[in-house]
């Protein structure tokens, strides 16, 4: 049997520029940390998610002249 590859995703350049957006929009959320009057868990948890978010889209193979610099400081 052979395997059959599955297609690269190719986004757009104005779908790249969408991603790139919200990603940044995470690095801002976790640069501005903890908002006032959200407890400690739930912060713990919007970092987690908005990390992970960040990984993800630092893992994808489209990125052009993006800086990606802050997406990977605040992935760290």
């Amino acid at each position: 049997m052979t395997e059959v590859a599955t297609p690269v995703e190719q986004p757009t350049a104005e779908e790249i520029a969408r991603h790139y957006s919200a990603a940044m929009d995470s690095v801002n959320l976790i640069m501005d940390g903890k908002p006032t009057g959200m407890s400690d868990s739930d912060w713990a948890d919007c970092l987690s998610r908005n990390r992970e978010h960040l990984r993800i889209m630092l893992a994808k193979p489209w990125w052009t002249t993006q800086n990606l610099e802050p997406l990977q400081q605040a992935a760290a």
